[in-house]
């Protein structure tokens, strides 16, 4: 917490833009510091990819995890954006890496087991 603002990290599939800046709007608007993604690259910054060869692009988005996990622990809690209960595996591990490290975790939508 910096002052009186919770620190938030989004974190889920990218390919959900239009709800990870929804969320970043609506936690903001709370009083809250949101940091979210880099960019979007299931949904608007395919380019990002285009002419990587596999090495590159192997080793870019293994950057884009560890740098996240980083975000995480720059925060007070991570808020999990969920469409239609969706978790892939990096939001997986970055869920779990946030409990390991004592970090609150909320969902966009309710989680059911």
């Amino acid at each position: 917490m910096i002052q009186n603002y919770k620190i938030i990290t989004l974190c889920g599939s990218t390919r959900f833009k239009d709800e990870f800046m929804k969320a970043q709007k609506d936690l903001t608007l709370k009083g809250n510091i949101v940091i979210s993604v880099g960019l979007f690259g299931h949904a608007g910054d395919e380019e990002v990819w285009e002419d990587m060869d596999e090495g590159t692009l192997t080793k870019t988005k293994e950057m884009l995890d560890d740098m996240h996990k980083r975000k995480i622990d720059m925060s007070d809690e991570i808020f999990v954006i969920n469409v239609d209960g969706y978790i892939g595996e990096s939001t997986k591990s970055e869920i779990e890496y946030a409990q390991k490290h004592n970090k609150k975790v909320n969902y966009l939508e309710p989680i059911i087991n």
